[in-house]
């Protein structure tokens, strides 16, 4: 705690320590109100201005340090300085001392909040820049709450200073007039709770109930003004209608035909979208073939004769297109069609909130309309503006399945997943890689001993890895492509044959006539989403590449459950999407699989952790597979078992990884994973021994202490028990 809150906290003390050793408490009694009314009166009658500015100041001091005796100052008010006057000054000394609470809470404890709990913190803070001032209204107007808490509690949160001042002055006002209009009875009142009688109560309760219905008129009357300019159609075609058959669109389908929902899926290309055809499936395929073929190449470690790697690149991709095709019935018209699925080849393009014009393959044009909409159109990769790249007909991994020829020199130009992965895979299967990241490390989203795991396998592999490049030009000397990369101020020559792209990805949305519905999409594309997955309008949802921010097959399923449910039945209760267990894996060898934080982001989020770390050199399984690279990392709180982010580093990392993503999502800690019997040997075993570390590093020292005497005993050897102190 820094010097400036230590202060603070001490002269707080000290006001308090004050207020009770000059019985402050027994003097701010109605008994003592009553008591002494005549003299006050007659002394305010003297001195009305000092009484006045005494009178604002005494109460914003009680009311800041949250101090009992507020009610009586408000009957106080009125007592002594007439309804109006009264009304004034208990008014705004309240809410001058309400706001000195509210500062003092957000200085001294919001920092220390925001470090244990950011991600609470950050959806507390969302909710409330976008309906706290109608939550704050509500508290303010109904007396049941104690302001103390609402003070110190709204100091918590992000709330500007100027809408929690003017929102507590507007709100207290009627529960303020109640008080100094009782006070200037004052002789009347024989307990301050007769003040605030039942019916009292109830009134004020339903007063309170005010800004709640105020938020839904104000929403009833945004969407009115949302759309109006649009013709709502009187009968729908559809429930839900959804554009794009990716792995997004086949999911939402699913779950609307699952529920006996009418729906339609629109798909301009081929079904299964791009894990099927261009993305997941493809790349799999073709690292399983590099694999094999490095196995090949190594044989020697498994005390077998090395061979020498030989086949038709060719028939590589031909196998590629062949698993396409195996895999490909799942996502098939046919199957959806069976499940209750329109499927329609054609393009979609926005006409109202409810309404698409759609043309089909085959040239016909005609208008659908549905309750709900969902956006599902994926995304591309990206193709950064660098001089003369696109005259080197670069590979991306959209088109490079179609590929035939394999290079002998390939450029890869980023450090992430889908770049790190090709290039393994390429030069496994006998193309000279170079990779080129402007970054200072591959898979920059990883820790950096991560990242280094991966960039040592790739350099004992061969591969060239140039860090901090940045690419600058492309051109063509002497009928060989060159490319140019920026490094310390000096350009780099790299020649090459092709280009691989691999720089990130841009979403689809150029086609949807967005622009008549207002909807205006992020620099990359994606789609502006609340946390129900909608787009601006209650109806419209959007899900997958095209909605980001996470490019995962298995995250646009995630999504789309929520995009599908909430259009279905939003009307009803809506469903926020929810990111905090989100696994994901990059296929290199070793494979990086993570959930949750990293050591990194919860450093720069100010996260406190305590980090275990298992090497996988120690498992037996791996040792037998002669696969021993990389390690386990778990992060959990000091002294805690609760799993905050765990990362794998190795063979099968993705499989070990899911139970720590069961875990994480179920609430279990490190001393389940311990306690659960794990078969002999299995890779999965290095996730209990991972456990194991964590509770060899959390043992109860004195206890053991304490034990090693009593095995001492027990043995009769008082050396041991000797010792043992």
């Amino acid at each position: 705690m820094n010097r400036q809150k230590m202060i603070i906290i001490a002269v707080i003390l000290a006001a308090v320590a004050v207020f009770i050793g000059l019985d402050g408490h027994e003097m701010l009694t109605l008994e003592n109100l009553q008591r002494h009314q005549a003299a006050i009166d007659q002394w305010i009658a003297a001195n009305t201005t000092t009484a006045l500015l005494g009178f604002i100041s005494v109460y914003i001091v009680v009311t800041a340090l949250s101090l009992p005796g507020a009610a009586i100052m408000t009957l106080a008010a009125g007592a002594f300085f007439g309804i109006f006057a009264g009304l004034l000054a208990a008014s705004v000394a309240s809410t001058i001392g309400a706001s000195l609470a509210f500062l003092a809470a957000r200085f001294l404890l919001r920092d220390t909040l925001r470090k244990r709990y950011r991600k609470t913190v950050e959806r507390m803070d969302k909710g409330i820049k976008k309906d706290g001032a109608f939550y704050l209204a509500t508290l303010r107007l109904v007396p049941v709450f104690p302001f103390f808490l609402i003070n110190l509690a709204m100091g918590l949160t992000g709330m500007k200073l100027r809408t929690y001042a003017l929102v507590s002055w507007l709100a207290m006002i009627p529960g303020t007039f109640v008080y100094v209009n009782a006070g200037t009875q004052l002789a009347q009142i024989d307990a301050v709770g007769d003040i605030m009688s039942a019916d009292v109560l109830l009134a004020f309760v339903l007063l309170g109930l005010f800004p709640l219905i105020a938020k839904v008129i104000v929403g009833i009357l945004r969407r009115a003004r949302l759309y109006g300019k649009f013709e709502k159609p009187k009968h729908f075609d559809y429930n839900l209608l959804v554009i794009g058959g990716g792995s997004a669109g086949l999911v939402s389908a699913y779950i609307a035909a699952a529920v006996k929902a009418k729906v339609a899926l629109i798909e301009r290309d081929r079904m299964g979208g791009d894990c099927l055809n261009t993305g997941c499936v493809p790349s799999k395929a073709i690292i399983q073939s590099a694999k094999v073929a490095e196995t090949m190449r190594h044989a020697d470690r498994y005390g077998l004769e090395t061979v020498e790697v030989k086949g038709s690149f060719r028939t590589i991709m031909d196998r590629v297109k062949r698993i396409i095709a195996e895999i490909e019935p799942h996502d098939s018209p046919e199957r959806y069609r069976k499940l209750g699925v329109d499927c329609i080849s054609g393009e979609a393009s926005f006409a109202s909130p409810w309404e698409l014009d759609v043309v089909h393959s085959d040239g016909r044009r005609e208008r659908l309309s549905a309750r709900a909409i969902i956006v599902a159109t994926g995304g591309k990769p990206a193709v950064p503006p660098i001089p003369g790249l696109k005259d080197m007909d670069p590979l991306t991994s959209e088109n490079l399945w179609d590929l035939h020829e394999q290079p002998e020199r390939l450029l890869v130009l980023g450090g992430g997943p889908i770049g790190c992965e090709l290039s393994q895979a390429f030069h496994r299967l006998g193309t000279s890689v170079t990779q080129v990241e402007m970054g200072s490390r591959l898979l920059s989203k990883e820790d950096p001993d991560v990242a280094k795991v991966v960039l040592e396998q790739f350099q004992c592999e061969g591969i060239q890895v140039l860090l901090n490049h940045k690419a600058s030009g492309f051109t063509e000397e002497n009928g060989e492509k060159v490319a140019y990369c920026e490094h310390k101020g000096e350009q780099v020559r790299i020649p090459f044959d092709r280009v691989l792209v691999a720089v990130g990805r841009a979403a689809n949305t150029r086609s949807l006539n967005l622009e008549v519905l207002g909807i205006e999409p992020e620099r990359d594309g994606t789609l502006p989403t609340e946390e129900d997955m909608s787009v601006r309008y209650p109806n419209i949802f959007a899900c997958g590449d095209v909605a980001g921010p996470y490019q995962f097959t298995h995250a646009a399923a995630h999504q789309a459950w929520y995009a599908s449910v909430n259009g279905l039945f939003g009307n009803f209760r809506r469903f926020k999407v929810d990111y905090r267990v989100l696994p994901w894996v990059t296929f290199t060898q070793p494979e990086v699989a993570r959930v949750g934080l990293s050591e990194e982001e919860a450093e720069q989020q100010g996260v406190e952790v305590e980090v275990t770390r298992y090497d996988l050199g120690e498992l037996d399984r791996a040792i037998a597979e002669s696969h021993t690279s990389g390690f386990i990392k778990v992060l959990t709180p000091p002294g805690k078992d609760r799993i905050l982010g765990a990362v794998v580093v190795g063979h099968n990392g993705g499989e070990i990884l899911a139970e720590f993503t069961l875990a994480m999502k179920h609430g279990l800690g490190l001393n389940k994973i311990l306690g659960t019997v794990h078969p002999y040997p299995t890779w999965n075993e290095a996730a209990k021994f991972t456990a194991g570390e964590w509770k060899r590093a959390n043992a109860p020292q004195g206890i053991l202490r304490l034990l090693e005497k009593f095995h001492g005993w027990r043995r009769g050897s008082s050396s041991s028990v000797t010792s043992a102190g």
